[in-house]
C-alpha cells in the first residue's frame, strides 16, 4: 500500500509519462494502487496520487473495476453534468475525508488505452464511471478537480484543505 499524496505535492501537478514497459514492476504498481484505493474507500485512483508521475490509473465503480495504461480520452455526449465530486489528495485538514463539491463533467466519455499485459482496451462511460475516468484522466494531465470549479468554489475547498 502507498501514502496517498496530498494537494501542494508538486507530483500532483505535473504532466505525467507515457508507460513503455508492460512488466513484473507494472503489475506489482497496478497492485498497489488498488490496495491503496480500497485502503482509502476510494473509487477511482490516478499514479501521481501516489507520487509516480506515469500514466496509470486505477477504478472500482459500481462492480466495474480495473485499471488503464496510457489512457486516451474522448468526450462522446458533452452535456454538462454537475454532481458532488471529491478526491482522495484534497483532504479535508480536520477530517482527512475528501472535501466535495459540485463539478462540472461531460455526460459521456470513452477510454482507450491498454491493460497491464499490453493488451488494448476500450471502454465506454456514463455516471459515476464517466466522471471517474475524467477525474483521474484529469490526473495525469497535472490537473485536479478544483479546477474546474468556480474560483468561489475552489476558494472555500482550499480553505479546509492542508
Amino acid at each position: 500500500m502507498r501514502e496517498i499524496r496530498v494537494i501542494g505535492d508538486p507530483v500532483l501537478r505535473t504532466p505525467t509519462e507515457p508507460i513503455s514497459e508492460f512488466d513484473r514492476d507494472l503489475r506489482r504498481l497496478i497492485d498497489e494502487m488498488m490496495e491503496s484505493m480500497y485502503a482509502a474507500d476510494g473509487v477511482g485512483l490516478a499514479a501521481p496520487q501516489i507520487g509516480v508521475s506515469k500514466k496509470l490509473f486505477v477504478y472500482d465503480v459500481n462492480g466495474r473495476k480495473g485499471h488503464v495504461v496510457n489512457p486516451e480520452l474522448t468526450i462522446d455526449d458533452p452535456e454538462e453534468v454537475l454532481d458532488e465530486e471529491g478526491c482522495l489528495s484534497v483532504p479535508g485538514r480536520d477530517t482527512g475525508k475528501p472535501l466535495y463539491a459540485p463539478t462540472p463533467r461531460a455526460a459521456g466519455v470513452s477510454v482507450r488505452g491498454f491493460d497491464r499485459l499490453g493488451r488494448p482496451v476500450r471502454l465506454k462511460a456514463r455516471g459515476l464511471l464517466a466522471r471517474c475516468f475524467q477525474h483521474e484522466y484529469d490526473h495525469l494531465e497535472g490537473t485536479l478537480y478544483i479546477d474546474r470549479l468556480s474560483k468561489e468554489a475552489a476558494r472555500k475547498i482550499l480553505l479546509q484543505a492542508p
